[in-house]
Formats: structure tokens, C-alpha cells, sequence
């Protein structure tokens, strides 16, 4: 169900009641605790079955022949693309060009992050409203049904004017000591990119458009990396290291260790999917639902955890560059076909999920309705 307008005036209340006294998660402490506090066990219907959890047999897409130039392997990889978006918008994708090595340090360097002291990650502290830096939690911003988690989130720009942004956010913010981090994550972004947009040449592809259409508009695009660290918890069946969402941006691109902990919601029920140390893990977002006028859908997901290892996770969100007004092209709205979601920017959706709602499965239902009732 969509929420209404006094759930969400219930999900601010919240918020500004968060303000007053926040819960402090400090994972070098609470990862030992026994009892976890309140604000971190969920209600008993989302509570993860950590039994029964079957894999999801997910489509792999070998792009091998697609990134080395053969029309007959790009219409090939956009078959599979375009099946998996129609069923659940999740896919993998292997021989995609990213150095194994490269992966390897963006995930080894999280550890050098992470372990750190909580007064040091502080330094880095997401202020509120904001999208990026490091949030212990959402201690700050809400008060039940927190995840297991911390995360340190940085803004990528295409722009070639912006071609050290991300190195120069680690120097800046965190000090010259994490000058290396911040050029392992600046070239990590610079591969995301280029995967996004080969990704996105299949997408057009797939739905019929002009095979550059989508690769263009997000030449330039404004996006955010995350990384992701999922404490071992002594309750992992009390709680979530995400609860269930579909994500606002447009596409992800995920890479796991090799823990595992992701849940895909398809067929009314959690299913698994698999750690792939060669493969990324793709799924569509909100943002790009709203792109393709609804024919590709984002879907649901979640992260557990357990009580034996932490686990990570990288996570490259392609928006559009934050002016550029998102909206169907041509081809896909017709009679048959029409249009189901008013024109915005990034930047106003992004406003509307860091300042007004809280990220679930009904977001853009909600985003469109906000934007409806503030233009009429």
C-alpha cells in the first residue's frame, strides 16, 4: 500500500524526534552485545527467516562479445537484459572489463575504513537532509526499525571538469593519510561509470529506443557510491543490515564479498542471491522505472546478517546529472502505453527521499504523488 499523507507527516514526526536524543551504533561494541537495542529489532512479519531462504537463480549476461564491438553479441546481451527486467530487474553481469585487482582494493580498503575508531569515521559524519558521508546507522534520522549497518557514501561526477572529485573528497574530509583510498575509489567510479553506460546502450536496445539514447543522458551523471559494512550481529533473526526497498536512483551496480546477504523479494517470498566474485550484481531503480514509463520495474531487496563475520558490499548508483529532467522517450508512450509518472529532476527526488520519505517499495508511487499535489 501506498502510504498516505498522515503516515508520512508520522514518518517526519519521527524524524524530528530522532533530532532530540540519537542512539549512537558503534559497531566495535555492539557486534559483541548479546541484546540488541529496541531500535534495531524489527517487527515480526519483516523479520528474516534465516533458514528457508532459497537462491534466485539469477540471468547472467556475459558481455565479453558486447564491449569488444560484435552486433551479434550486443543483440544477444540485450535479450537477457531485457527478460530480466521484465521478470524482476535483476541480473549479473561477467567479462564486464573491471581489473580484479581493482575490486579487490576497493574492497580491502573498506576494512582501513571501517575498523577505524567511531570518533575517526565521524570526521566524515552525513549531516542531515544529505545523501553522502558516513552514517553509523540511521541513528540520526530515525528511531525504530534501524539497520545493521554502517556506510560511507561519496558523490561521483561524469563531468570531465569533476575528474578527481572523489579522491579529492577522501583528502579533504578525512585527511592526506587516505590520499590511496581516495584514488583506488576515484578509479573504481571511473569503471562503474563506464560500465553504466555500456549497461545502458543495452537497455535502449532491449526496449526498442535508439541504442544511445539512454547511454547519453547519463554521459554526465551525477551518481553515488557506497560502501557498504554489515557488522556480525548476536541477533541476526531480530534484525536487518537493509530493510526491504527499492532503490530511487536508476541503476546499481553491486559487487559482494563473498558472505552473501542479499535477498531479492520475487514470487512472494525472500530468495537469495549468491556471492559471484567475477560477476556485479545489476538491478534497475525507481529513477529508471520512471525512464522507461514503467515497462522495466525496480524491485524489492533487503540485506541480512549474521552472527559469525561482517560482510561488505560495493555499491555504484548511476543518477542523472541532478538539472536533467527525467522523462520517457518517445517511443515508449503511445495509446496503449500512457504516461504514468510526471517529469522531475534527481535532485528533487533525491531531496524527497533524504528530507521527506523514508526508502521502501512504494517511493516513486509516493515521490509522484508529492509532486502532483505541489503543482496543482
Amino acid at each position: 500500500m501506498i502510504k498516505s499523507h498522515s503516515s508520512l507527516l508520522s514518518s517526519h514526526k519521527e524524524l524530528m524526534d530522532c533530532q532530540k536524543t540519537p542512539l549512537v551504533f558503534d559497531s566495535l561494541i555492539l557486534q559483541h552485545e548479546t541484546n540488541i537495542p529496541q531500535q534495531f529489532i524489527w517487527p515480526d512479519h519483516e523479520k528474516p527467516n534465516l533458514q528457508k531462504t532459497k537462491e534466485l537463480v539469477v540471468p547472467l549476461v556475459d558481455l565479453g562479445g558486447f564491449l569488444s564491438g560484435r552486433p551479434s553479441s550486443a543483440k544477444e546481451a540485450s535479450l537477457v537484459v531485457g527478460d530480466a527486467c521484465k521478470k524482476h530487474g535483476f541480473f549479473l553481469v561477467t567479462n564486464h572489463g573491471v581489473d580484479a585487482s581493482l575490486i579487490a582494493d576497493a574492497h580491502r580498503y573498506m576494512d582501513l575504513f571501517f575498523e577505524l575508531p567511531l570518533s575517526d569515521k565521524q570526521r566524515a559524519q552525513r549531516k542531515l537532509g544529505e545523501s553522502c558521508g558516513y552514517a553509523s546507522s540511521f541513528t540520526g534520522r530515525f528511531t525504530s526499525k534501524l539497520p545493521w549497518k554502517e556506510t560511507l557514501s561519496f558523490q561521483f561526477s561524469g563531468e570531465k571538469s569533476s575528474a578527481n572529485g572523489v579522491k579529492d573528497y577522501f583528502e579533504n574530509t578525512l585527511g592526506k593519510e587516505f590520499t590511496r583510498l581516495g584514488k583506488v575509489y576515484q578509479e573504481y567510479c571511473n569503471a562503474m561509470s563506464r560500465l553504466s553506460l555500456g549497461i545502458m546502450e543495452l537497455l535502449g536496445m532491449s526496449l526498442g529506443v535508439h541504442r544511445a539514447h539512454f547511454k547519453e543522458f547519463f554521459e554526465e551523471n551525477d551518481s553515488i557510491m557506497r560502501l557498504n559494512y554489515y557488522p556480525r550481529c548476536q541477533k541476526p533473526d531480530q534484525t536487518l543490515g537493509t530493510g526491504p526497498h527499492c532503490d530511487p536512483t536508476s541503476l546499481t551496480i553491486l559487487h559482494q564479498d563473498s558472505v552473501g546477504g542479499l535477498e531479492v523479494f520475487i514470487d512472494n517470498e525472500w530468495r537469495s542471491i549468491a556471492p559471484n566474485s567475477n560477476a556485479f550484481v545489476v538491478n534497475i531503480g525507481d529513477t529508471f522505472m520512471a525512464l522507461s514509463n514503467g515497462r522495466y520495474k525496480s524491485c524489492l531487496h533487503r540485506a541480512v546478517v549474521n552472527n559469525r563475520i561482517h560482510r561488505k558490499s560495493l555499491a555504484f548508483f548511476l543518477c542523472p546529472k541532478k538539472d536533467k529532467v527525467v522523462s520517457p522517450p518517445d517511443e515508449l508512450v503511445d495509446e496503449n502505453n500512457p504516461r504514468i509518472y510526471p517529469d522531475f529532476t534527481w535532485s528533487t527526488f533525491l531531496e524527497f527521499t533524504q528530507k521527506h520519505y523514508r526508502a521502501d517499495m512504494n517511493t516513486l508511487q509516493a515521490f509522484s504523488n508529492w509532486i502532483q499535489q505541489k503543482n496543482s
